[in-house]
Protein backbone atom coordinates (compact mmCIF):
# COMPACT_ATOMS: atom_id res chain seq x y z
CA UNK A 1 0.00 0.00 0.00
CA UNK A 2 1.37 2.97 -0.66
CA UNK A 3 0.96 6.02 1.04
CA UNK A 4 -0.98 9.44 0.33
CA UNK A 5 -1.49 12.89 1.64
CA UNK A 6 -4.51 14.28 2.20
CA UNK A 7 -5.62 18.09 1.84
CA UNK A 8 -5.00 18.52 5.92
CA UNK A 9 -1.41 18.90 4.63
CA UNK A 10 -0.22 22.68 5.21
CA UNK A 11 3.33 22.33 3.39
CA UNK A 12 5.71 22.36 6.36
CA UNK A 13 8.14 20.90 4.15
CA UNK A 14 8.73 18.09 6.81
CA UNK A 15 8.16 15.02 4.97
CA UNK A 16 9.79 15.21 1.36
CA UNK A 17 13.32 15.07 3.02
CA UNK A 18 12.57 11.96 4.77
CA UNK A 19 11.00 9.89 2.18
CA UNK A 20 14.06 7.64 1.71
CA UNK A 21 12.71 6.33 -1.85
CA UNK A 22 12.18 9.95 -3.08
CA UNK A 23 8.88 9.36 -3.41
CA UNK A 24 7.44 12.83 -2.25
CA UNK A 25 7.15 16.26 -4.25
CA UNK A 26 5.09 19.65 -3.93
CA UNK A 27 2.22 19.06 -6.07
CA UNK A 28 0.11 21.59 -7.20
CA UNK A 29 -1.23 22.54 -4.22
CA UNK A 30 0.43 20.24 -1.55
CA UNK A 31 2.81 17.51 -1.27
CA UNK A 32 2.20 14.22 -3.28
CA UNK A 33 3.64 10.83 -2.88
CA UNK A 34 4.72 8.61 -5.97
CA UNK A 35 2.90 5.18 -5.78
CA UNK A 36 5.72 3.66 -8.06
CA UNK A 37 8.04 4.83 -4.92
CA UNK A 38 6.34 4.89 -2.17
CA UNK A 39 7.43 1.40 0.11
CA UNK A 40 6.38 2.67 3.10
CA UNK A 41 9.68 2.56 4.33
CA UNK A 42 10.10 -1.11 4.03
CA UNK A 43 13.68 -1.47 3.87
CA UNK A 44 14.42 1.24 5.14
CA UNK A 45 12.80 1.73 8.61
CA UNK A 46 10.34 0.12 10.84
CA UNK A 47 7.74 2.57 10.18
CA UNK A 48 6.98 5.19 7.60
CA UNK A 49 9.05 8.52 8.37
CA UNK A 50 7.01 10.84 6.44
CA UNK A 51 3.89 10.05 8.93
CA UNK A 52 6.82 10.27 11.67
CA UNK A 53 7.60 13.81 11.25
CA UNK A 54 3.93 15.30 10.24
CA UNK A 55 2.72 17.47 12.55
CA UNK A 56 -0.76 16.92 10.80
CA UNK A 57 -2.67 13.86 12.54
CA UNK A 58 -4.19 11.38 9.89
CA UNK A 59 -2.55 13.74 6.90
CA UNK A 60 -0.44 10.51 5.62
CA UNK A 61 -2.86 8.11 5.11
CA UNK A 62 -2.91 4.41 3.39
CA UNK A 63 -3.80 5.22 -0.54
CA UNK A 64 -6.80 3.00 -0.75
CA UNK A 65 -6.06 2.84 -4.91
CA UNK A 66 -2.74 1.51 -4.13
CA UNK A 67 -2.95 -1.40 -1.89
CA UNK A 68 0.04 -3.68 -2.00
CA UNK A 69 1.15 -6.62 0.60
CA UNK A 70 4.57 -6.56 2.62
CA UNK A 71 6.26 -8.38 -0.25
CA UNK A 72 5.10 -6.70 -2.68
CA UNK A 73 6.42 -3.13 -0.92
CA UNK A 74 9.75 -5.10 -0.62
CA UNK A 75 10.03 -6.37 -4.18
CA UNK A 76 9.89 -2.30 -4.96
CA UNK A 77 12.18 -1.58 -2.34
CA UNK A 78 14.91 -3.73 -4.22
CA UNK A 79 13.97 -2.72 -7.49
CA UNK A 80 14.22 1.08 -6.61
CA UNK A 81 17.27 0.61 -5.30
CA UNK A 82 19.07 -2.31 -6.87
CA UNK A 83 18.09 0.36 -10.13
CA UNK A 84 19.95 3.35 -8.27
CA UNK A 85 23.01 1.36 -7.32
CA UNK A 86 23.81 0.99 -11.61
Amino acid sequence: MALLITAKCINCDMCEPECPNQAIAMGSEYYEIDSERCTECVGHYEAPTCQKVCPIDNTIIIDPRHVETNDQLWDKFVVLHHSAQR
